[in-house]
């Protein structure tokens, strides 16, 4: 799926042998960011130690339990003949536009008529911008006929995350849709063109496919928080956010999916009320070296390792590679090591945001893994 901090080349790059090397005589592992989940799902799918993990966002307790919470593979054929049929059936009063050749008055018809559909929350807040009508009442009718049994019921609902992700109109996360413009109409086009049901089908087969050797748990947490539960031969692995925008304004649709609902949304973006949108210390200036102490502070009183990772440059939350030094060197014995990965500028071009700047929506970069032990 389509996110912004995923670790999957760094796994590839060195951090998976970073991880080989600590797992030896780890009691648990303990995914404090957990994100789209790749890191604690490689660590659930490749060793037998149990996996904890936490992240401010539901989608990410829903991707990551898909895999963690079980033990053996999910008979998906099955799931899915009934899931599909109960979509179908849940939306067969609904008669959705067809998509013609776009332009912006059809666009606007799209929205207007999208957001009538008051028994269609997805379709509601984001039908005519994320999502085509029919990608939307898919997403809605599927969201509505989950299955009702465990772990059917979870593994379902995170391959609709991701196909969602993989379908919305959006350079890469959903801040803010392609519009019907001159220069965007093209990729809005081709986003709308996808198979929402198709992408759902292929999701749900391959995550039914993976499973944990231990059941693990994944759970809706602050961070900081979550690290009290930290006990000494814990690894804690420390992967925080590292933009000043909180993450909850890039993963809101994801979010709404997996909550089934979102109240009202407003602006360009669709975002929801404030209020709805988790609020992260982290993605706070004033706050982030802050925040980052007291962590680092708690995991090492805990007793707990730690394998911390953070991009190697000035980042806009006011942290960078030389800052979490510092900070880590407080409470810790660091063996450091750097891979190459890629990181997302946020779309951002201003010179106000330095390295993240760029028309480019990834960059490669150095990313700094600090393996580290309470002194």
């Amino acid at each position: 799926m389509k996110y912004m901090g995923s670790k999957l080349m760094m796994l590839r790059n060195g951090l998976g042998e970073v991880l080989s090397q600590e797992m030896v005589h780890t009691h648990r592992f303990v995914d404090l960011f957990a994100g789209s989940g790749a890191v604690a799902i490689h660590v659930a799918r490749h060793f037998t130690t149990p996996v904890l993990a936490f992240d401010l966002q539901r989608y990410s307790a829903v991707l990551t339990n898909a895999v963690v919470s079980r033990q053996r593979e999910l008979q998906w054929e099955a799931v899915w003949d009934g899931w599909r049929c109960g979509a179908e059936a849940y939306q067969s009063t609904i008669k959705v536009p067809s998509l013609p050749r776009l332009t912006q008055a059809i666009v606007s018809e799209f929205r207007s008529w999208c957001a009538e559909q008051t028994g269609f929350p997805i379709t509601k807040a984001y039908g005519g911008h994320y999502l085509s009508p029919w990608q939307a009442i898919w997403i809605d009718s599927l969201r509505n006929q989950l299955p009702a049994r465990e772990p059917a019921r979870t593994v379902a609902l995170a391959a609709l995350i991701q196909a969602a992700s993989q379908c919305i109109a959006a350079p890469g996360h959903t801040a803010q849709p392609f519009q019907p413009t001159r220069t965007a109409k093209h990729f809005l086009a081709e986003a709308w063109i996808k198979d929402v049901v198709s992408r759902t089908k292929s999701a749900l087969e391959m995550v039914a496919g993976q499973f944990a050797h231990r059941g693990g748990q994944a759970s809706v947490a602050d961070a900081n928080e979550a690290a009290g539960q930290l006990q000494e031969g814990d690894l804690a692995f420390v992967d925080p956010p590292y933009s000043s925008v909180h993450y909850s304004r890039f993963y809101h649709v994801l979010e709404t999916i997996a909550n089934g609902t979102c109240g009202e949304v407003t602006g360009a973006g669709r975002y929801p009320a404030p209020a709805l949108r988790p609020r992260s210390k982290y993605s706070v200036t004033s706050e982030s070296a802050e925040a980052l102490d007291d962590l680092l502070d708690t995991i090492a009183s805990r007793g707990a390792n730690a394998v911390f990772t953070f991009p190697d440059h000035k980042c806009s939350n006011g942290l960078a590679g030389d800052s979490v030094r510092k900070i880590a060197a407080r409470y810790f014995r660091i063996r450091e090591r750097q891979v190459q990965s890629k990181f997302s500028t946020l779309g951002g071009t201003s010179g106000e945001r330095e390295n993240e700047g760029g028309r480019s929506s990834r960059r490669h970069a150095t990313e700094l893994v600090l393996v580290m032990k309470p002194k």
